[in-house]
Order: structure tokens, then C-alpha cells, then sequence
């Protein structure tokens, strides 16, 4: 019986992925095997000694201490993607709301006084305050290529824009998914320097905050709009601010209040709509709960953010799973160790990612418990489990 603790209401799509027999689901568990959550922060809650594995039902990983798991050899798992589509259609109302000043308009409207009359007269003389324009034949900048880059650059091709994009990261997968039409930038500066529209879709981390600054900034055309679904920290706030106030900015639309940018008239606020869906919260659960089940039962590693992908059909009566740091003789440090206690090898996969490793074994018997303590002993093992 594994034992999950979640830290948030997790859809029952996923959990369903977790039958009762095998699992126990509860908010208030003790030695958890595994953690499911949403958007609590982990920062400073004390890992139990029993988990194996946390899975974040969302893409960002910044509520959780992904370092301290590391070194743990607890893989955290994700599900990227699986909001991808609810992200792209906000992003896409987000460019008509800033277009064609529906915010601005929608209160205007509530504010309309007296009979019919009045209210034509009012609106006649004051619809001219809220002009905008269409989006079509505007340049889109898309920052980002990932799931909901590459979403929202095909989506505004289908709106008539011409979109450019940026990712020196960019994967395979996701370069079959992106429309031809999608021109390629050199630079971030050589992106938002050629649009009228910027969206932004990177993570956000020491080398994208404030990645646009009061410099970058300077470098887009003047009336630009800025939109910001990925994470508060990757603009300067205090700039965008200012840029707004000097018609630098049309409008900034994010999905991040704060006091600084809810009651600037020229920003669009959102209450973190991004993956507010039914069918987001549900991909989300879904996915993660896969990964943590066949973690947990089998071993494999598939999509975590701290360890690599590893996964391969059972071959033997008994799995041993090993995650260590990405030094030098572990795995033959490991077999060696087998080999003493006389276990034959029936397949073995090892692979890293930075600084740390992950190796499968399949083995033809039991493992003995004095063998299993002399591999975990191994300077470098961070953790090593019989699955």
C-alpha cells in the first residue's frame, strides 16, 4: 500500500489513476511514499524521510524546493502541457481585451445613467475614448516556444497576424508543432524590437528575471503591448510601470496582481487564470498522478524537472532503482556490489541530467538487505530502493 499526501484539492480524473487497493489518498497522512499538490509552497515544509516522489499537478515547479528533493534523490514530476491550451486561450482574449480597451469599455458601460436616451446620448459621445485596433496584419512577438508558445504562435497565425519567435531552446518536438508561417528571431532583442505585441512564455529563474527591463523595453516599438502569462518575476514591474506612464506601452496584460500594477489604468489584471479550467486541472491531475503511479510501482522516470527520463520494460523478478550524483564508476561501483552477492543482471539502464544520475536493474532474485545497505552506502547514492 503506497500512502500519497496532498497539499491541494487534486482532481478526481487523477486521482482515480490511484486505485484504493494499492493507494492511500489523504491530506493528513503520515510517512507519505509520494506528495501530490497544486500551487502549495513547499519552501521551508520539512521533507518526510519516506517520500519517494512529488508530482506538481501544473507546469512551474517554483513552490516547490527542487534543489533539497535533488539531493534527496526524489524525483519531482510536472505536466507540462496540460495546461497548455487553456493558457493559449486566455493569452488570445488578453490580445482582444488590450486591442480594443474592453475592460476600460466594460466599466464605462456599468457607470451609464437615466432612461434610454440618456444612455445612447452617453454612449455615442463617449465610445470615441475606446478606439482600438484589429489584430490582424499586426506582428505578434512569442517568447518562448513550448507548449503554450508554440499554442498561441499558431493560434494568432490563424488570426491574420504575422508572428515572429525566440527560443534558444527550442526542442524538436516542439518545432514539428509550429506553423511555418512562425518567423524566426535572432535575439530577445531583435524579437520585441520587430512587434507590436509581445507575449511572453519562458520560466522563470535567475536568467529570466526581469528579463524585460527598462533597457529592453526601449528596444520595442513605441505603443507596444506587453503580455506577461508566465510569471510575475520576468518583467521589472517598476518599468513597465513607468513605460505605461510615458505612452512608451499601449497596455501591460499579466495574470499576476500586485499592488503596484492592479490599479495602473493602462494594465489588464488577471486573477491567475492561466490554467483555471476544468479540463486544465483535470489534464494536470491526470498526468502527474501517471508519472508518481508508475514511479512507484515500476521505477521509470518520465518527464521530471530534476532527473532524467528513464524507463524500461520489467525483465526480471525483482527492479532495483539507484539514483546517485553524476560522478565517475557508480554504476560499476553498483554492479559490483550485485555481483558480490552473486545477482545476475538481466537489463540495466543508466542516464544523467547535470548533476545527478538515475540507473534501473533488473535482476533474476532478491536482493539481500545486507547488499541493498552497501549500495546506498556508496559515496555519490543519494537513494536506492528494491521496487
Amino acid at each position: 500500500m503506497f500512502k500519497i499526501l496532498t497539499y491541494n484539492n487534486i482532481a478526481a480524473a487523477g486521482l482515480e489513476k490511484l486505485p484504493r487497493e494499492h493507494y492511500e489518498v489523504a491530506s493528513e497522512i503520515q510517512h507519505p511514499d509520494a506528495i501530490l499538490l497544486r500551487s502549495f509552497d513547499l519552501h521551508g515544509v520539512p521533507i518526510p524521510e519516506t517520500v519517494k516522489a512529488v508530482g506538481r499537478a501544473g507546469a512551474g515547479v517554483n513552490n516547490i524546493p527542487v534543489a533539497e528533493y535533488s539531493k534527496r534523490g526524489v524525483p519531482v514530476f510536472n505536466a507540462p502541457g496540460a495546461n497548455a491550451n487553456a493558457v493559449k486561450e486566455l493569452v488570445i482574449a488578453g490580445l482582444f481585451l488590450a486591442a480594443r480597451h474592453i475592460p476600460a469599455a466594460l466599466d464605462f458601460t456599468r457607470s451609464l445613467e437615466g432612461d434610454d436616451d440618456a444612455i445612447h446620448h452617453q454612449v455615442e459621445k463617449g465610445k470615441k475614448r475606446f478606439v482600438g485596433f484589429e489584430l490582424a496584419g499586426k506582428t505578434l512577438a512569442v517568447l518562448g516556444l513550448g507548449a503554450i508558445g508554440v499554442k498561441v504562435a499558431n493560434a494568432a497565425i490563424g488570426l491574420g497576424m504575422r508572428v515572429v519567435g525566440f527560443d534558444p531552446l527550442l526542442t524538436v518536438e516542439s518545432a514539428w508543432q509550429l506553423s511555418s508561417s512562425v518567423a524566426r528571431a535572432a535575439s530577445v532583442d531583435d524579437l520585441i524590437s520587430r512587434a507590436d505585441l509581445v507575449s511572453l512564455h519562458v520560466p522563470l529563474n535567475d536568467q529570466t528575471r526581469h528579463l524585460i527591463n527598462a533597457a529592453r523595453i526601449s528596444f520595442m516599438k513605441k505603443g507596444a503591448t506587453l503580455l506577461n502569462f508566465s510569471r510575475a518575476g520576468v518583467v521589472d514591474e517598476s518599468a513597465v510601470c513607468a513605460a505605461l506612464d510615458a505612452g512608451r506601452l499601449h497596455a501591460y496584460v499579466c495574470d499576476f496582481p500586485s499592488r503596484r500594477v492592479i490599479g495602473h489604468p493602462k494594465a489588464i489584471v488577471l486573477p491567475h487564470l492561466g490554467a483555471s479550467t476544468a479540463e486544465a486541472e483535470e489534464n494536470c491531475s491526470v498526468i502527474v498522478a501517471e508519472r508518481i503511479k508508475d514511479y512507484l510501482e515500476n521505477g521509470n522516470i518520465r518527464h521530471s524537472v530534476n532527473f532524467p527520463d528513464v524507463s524500461m520494460p520489467r525483465g526480471g523478478n525483482v527492479r532495483l532503482g539507484v539514483a546517485n550524483e553524476n560522478v565517475p564508476n557508480m554504476v560499476g561501483q553498483i554492479s559490483a556490489a550485485l555481483a558480490e552477492a552473486d545477482l545476475n543482471i538481466i537489463d540495466l539502464l543508466n542516464k544523467s541530467r547535470g548533476d545527478y544520475a538515475y540507473t534501473l536493474i533488473d535482476l533474476n532474485s532478491a536482493i539481500p538487505a545486507e547488499t541493498l545497505e552497501r549500495i546506498r552506502s556508496i559515496k555519490g547514492v543519494l537513494m536506492a530502493r528494491v521496487i
